[in-house]
């Protein structure tokens, strides 16, 4: 099976993502991208170790000062082929060396924890001559000045030469302000100029460098000025001889450590790659699995790592010793899909040498993980559900091997039920030959016959509260699914007749009589509702609109006496409420009520308020009614 779409199908590649935003490195990005399940005891033992220890030192000491070198290789490329680094490329450079340094020391204060991979520091060098000289000749994005003699000596006497420039420049405005557009000079083209209005430019001696956009101004260059210029130009010329000379030294110095930048490159990316591990293990609270390779797999309080922990509900799983294989039944929306999801996605993350979203795991090797998961059409090649699903199989069934882990979802759907089932069955035959560990979720009840008839194989269950109507999300091993189907048209409200029949179809007569007895009361055969006859809409009373406005639990305030109580009991026709006051009950006419909070404000949607207003008595014997199991309400009920 193709790798890119096994991950997309378990979500992998979600986990992938949110992995690669931990890293800095370009190198370490693109491992993480394609970082495929370890085969090697060994090594996923020692990738296991890596993140542990990574976390460990994260918490200790936080995050360890790792960089971005993404354009250092470019940088040495130059160096090495000869050419000149920039002022700005050396800077770089020099950062990187001050990284360099400073994880050294933060490696070096976490040997205390005993971590193996704190000494990765003895692989680095952070070449502190190098460095140093880089940081003394090269500030803010320039040479210094005292970078050498020479440079300061021609910096200095062209800050004398431009100096004497401005001061002729100043002295041949001061003599002639009334000519001049502005009493400062400018600097155009490299050149101090003057302002000088056009009507007297035959009054300056000196050379027309530039003019305004409306040509009144010209910029002139004074004689007395302009013998400088030369001069300036001859001393700028020996200052970027000096600079690139400088920068040249620099560069060469860094090229002759080519090899040791390479490996301290190297030794970052890969420490930020283990470092970004311990970073998803705690963003999702992770664990360090136990690797194993006898084929026995242990979660406790298995989640989904990109759920959200307030929501997702922990499972627990085991499947190995005697039980390789297990089928999963129960009512859509059940949490059977994301069940199958949690066990392939924390396996697999295992052994990526990635921790796992589990309070305590035990996890074996797979040589492959084969997935079936989603309703799998493919339009691109016009196929249906279930041809989706058979080609997948069949992709499948040609991988698998007895170290394979195989998830399938709704194994058999998409096609008649009958002959469904038949493929389902056929299926877990063959992946039965294989002798591999697999996990699938069904439907088809004779499924789950199969599953309690076949050795090593066992059914399981998602729970469904038959009361609320709404799946609990926990995995029972050991117990097959039961039809959530019936339980649902009950509590809506289904008629006795109509249960009985759809269980007799589906189930045969014994369960008929089952569903028949259990259903509420409701109208029966011969004694359905009277003909439906359309009534003139009437007009309430202002009486009645108001007194209906109340509810059962509203928080209400009596008058005249100004008492607090609660609304037990809605309007009756003559707008009368009852109200249960701190000491007593009584029916109180809705005038003389006040709404204080509305019940909405008070208690939850489906708030139970016999508790409230009920007897315990009566409370009492309607929870023993609700206890009766199955056989005593048939006993009951023959």
């Amino acid at each position: 099976m193709d790798s890119i779409k096994m991950e997309s199908l378990i979500e992998f590649d979600e986990v992938k993502e949110i992995w690669g935003s931990f890293a800095l490195t370009e190198k370490a990005k693109q491992e993480i991208e394609i970082m495929q399940p370890l085969l090697s005891e060994s090594e996923l033992l020692a990738k296991q170790r890596e993140t542990t220890e990574a976390k460990l030192l994260l918490e200790k000491e936080g995050n360890p000062p790792l960089i971005s070198l993404n354009d250092m290789r470019k940088f040495l490329d130059t160096a090495e082929k000869e050419g000149i680094l920039t002022a700005e490329q050396l800077t770089a450079v020099s950062v990187s060396l001050v990284a360099v340094k400073r994880l050294k020391g933060y490696l070096q204060r976490c040997k205390q924890y005993g971590a193996s991979l704190a000494y990765y520091d003895e692989n680095l060098d952070d070449l502190r001559e190098i460095q140093e000289e880089i940081e003394n000749k090269i500030r803010n994005g320039r040479v210094d000045d005292f970078a050498s003699k020479l440079l300061k000596s021609l910096r200095s006497e062209i800050e004398r030469t431009e100096n004497k420039m401005k001061e002729k420049a100043s002295a041949v405005i001061r003599a002639n302000k009334k000519y001049l557009s502005d009493g400062f000079s400018t600097q155009k083209n490299g050149h101090i100029c003057i302002p000088v209005k056009r009507d007297f430019k035959q009054k300056f001696d000196g050379a027309v460098i530039e003019q305004s956009s409306t040509g009144s101004t010209l910029f002139i260059e004074p004689a007395t000025v302009s013998r400088y210029y030369d001069e300036l130009q001859s001393l700028r010329f020996e200052e970027e001889n000096e600079v690139r000379r400088i920068l040249y030294v620099l560069t060469d110095r860094v090229a002759q450590k080519g090899a040791v930048f390479e490996a301290n490159m190297k030794m970052m990316e890969k420490l930020d790659f283990i470092f970004s591990k311990g970073k998803l293990s705690m963003e999702i609270d992770g664990t360090e699995p136990e690797i194993n390779t006898e084929r026995y797999m242990d979660l406790k309080d298995a989640r989904h790592p990109l759920m959200d922990r307030e929501v997702c509900r922990p499972i627990q799983f085991q499947i190995g010793n005697g039980i390789q294989r297990v089928v999963i039944t129960g009512p859509n929306t059940g949490g059977k899909t994301v069940t199958l999801k949690t066990i392939a996605l924390n396996c697999m993350m295992a052994q990526c040498g990635l921790h796992v979203s589990c309070r305590s795991a035990k996890v074996c090797m797979n040589s492959n993980f084969l997935c079936d998961i989603g309703d799998g059409q493919n339009l691109s090649e016009n196929l249906s559900t279930f041809s989706a699903h058979i080609k997948n199989v069949l992709e499948i069934l040609k991988s698998v091997n007895r170290e394979s882990l195989v998830i399938m979802d709704e194994l058999g759907s998409g096609t008649d039920p009958t002959e469904g089932m038949g493929i389902a069955v056929a299926i877990l035959e063959e992946l039965k030959k294989s002798r591999a560990l697999f996990l699938v979720t069904t439907h088809y009840p004779e499924v789950k016959d199969y599953a309690e008839r076949e050795e090593n194989i066992v059914n399981a269950r998602m729970t469904f509260d038959q009361n609320t109507l709404k799946p609990l999300y926990q995995l029972i091993i050991g117990e097959s699914g039961q039809s959530c189907a019936f339980y649902i048209a009950k509590q809506l409200g289904m008629p006795g007749r109509m249960l009985k029949r759809a269980a007799q179809e589906a189930y045969g007569e014994a369960q008929s009589r089952l569903w028949g007895s259990l259903a509420p009361n409701g109208p029966e055969e011969g004694n359905r509702a009277s003909e439906v006859k359309i009534k003139k809409k009437r007009e309430p009373s202002s009486k009645q609109t108001r007194a209906k406005r109340f509810c059962l639990g509203d928080s209400v305030e009596v008058y005249p006496e100004k008492k607090i109580g609660i609304v037990c009991q809605t309007a009756d026709d003559k707008g009368r409420l009852r109200v249960q006051l701190p000491d007593k009950k009584v029916w109180v006419n809705h005038k003389r009520i006040k709404l204080l909070v509305p019940a909405e404000e008070l208690y939850p949607e489906d708030y139970d308020f016999s508790i409230i207003f009920d007897t315990a008595e009566n409370r009492k014997l309607r929870h023993q009614m609700e206890k009766h199991n199955i056989d005593e309400v048939i006993e009951q009920n023959p």
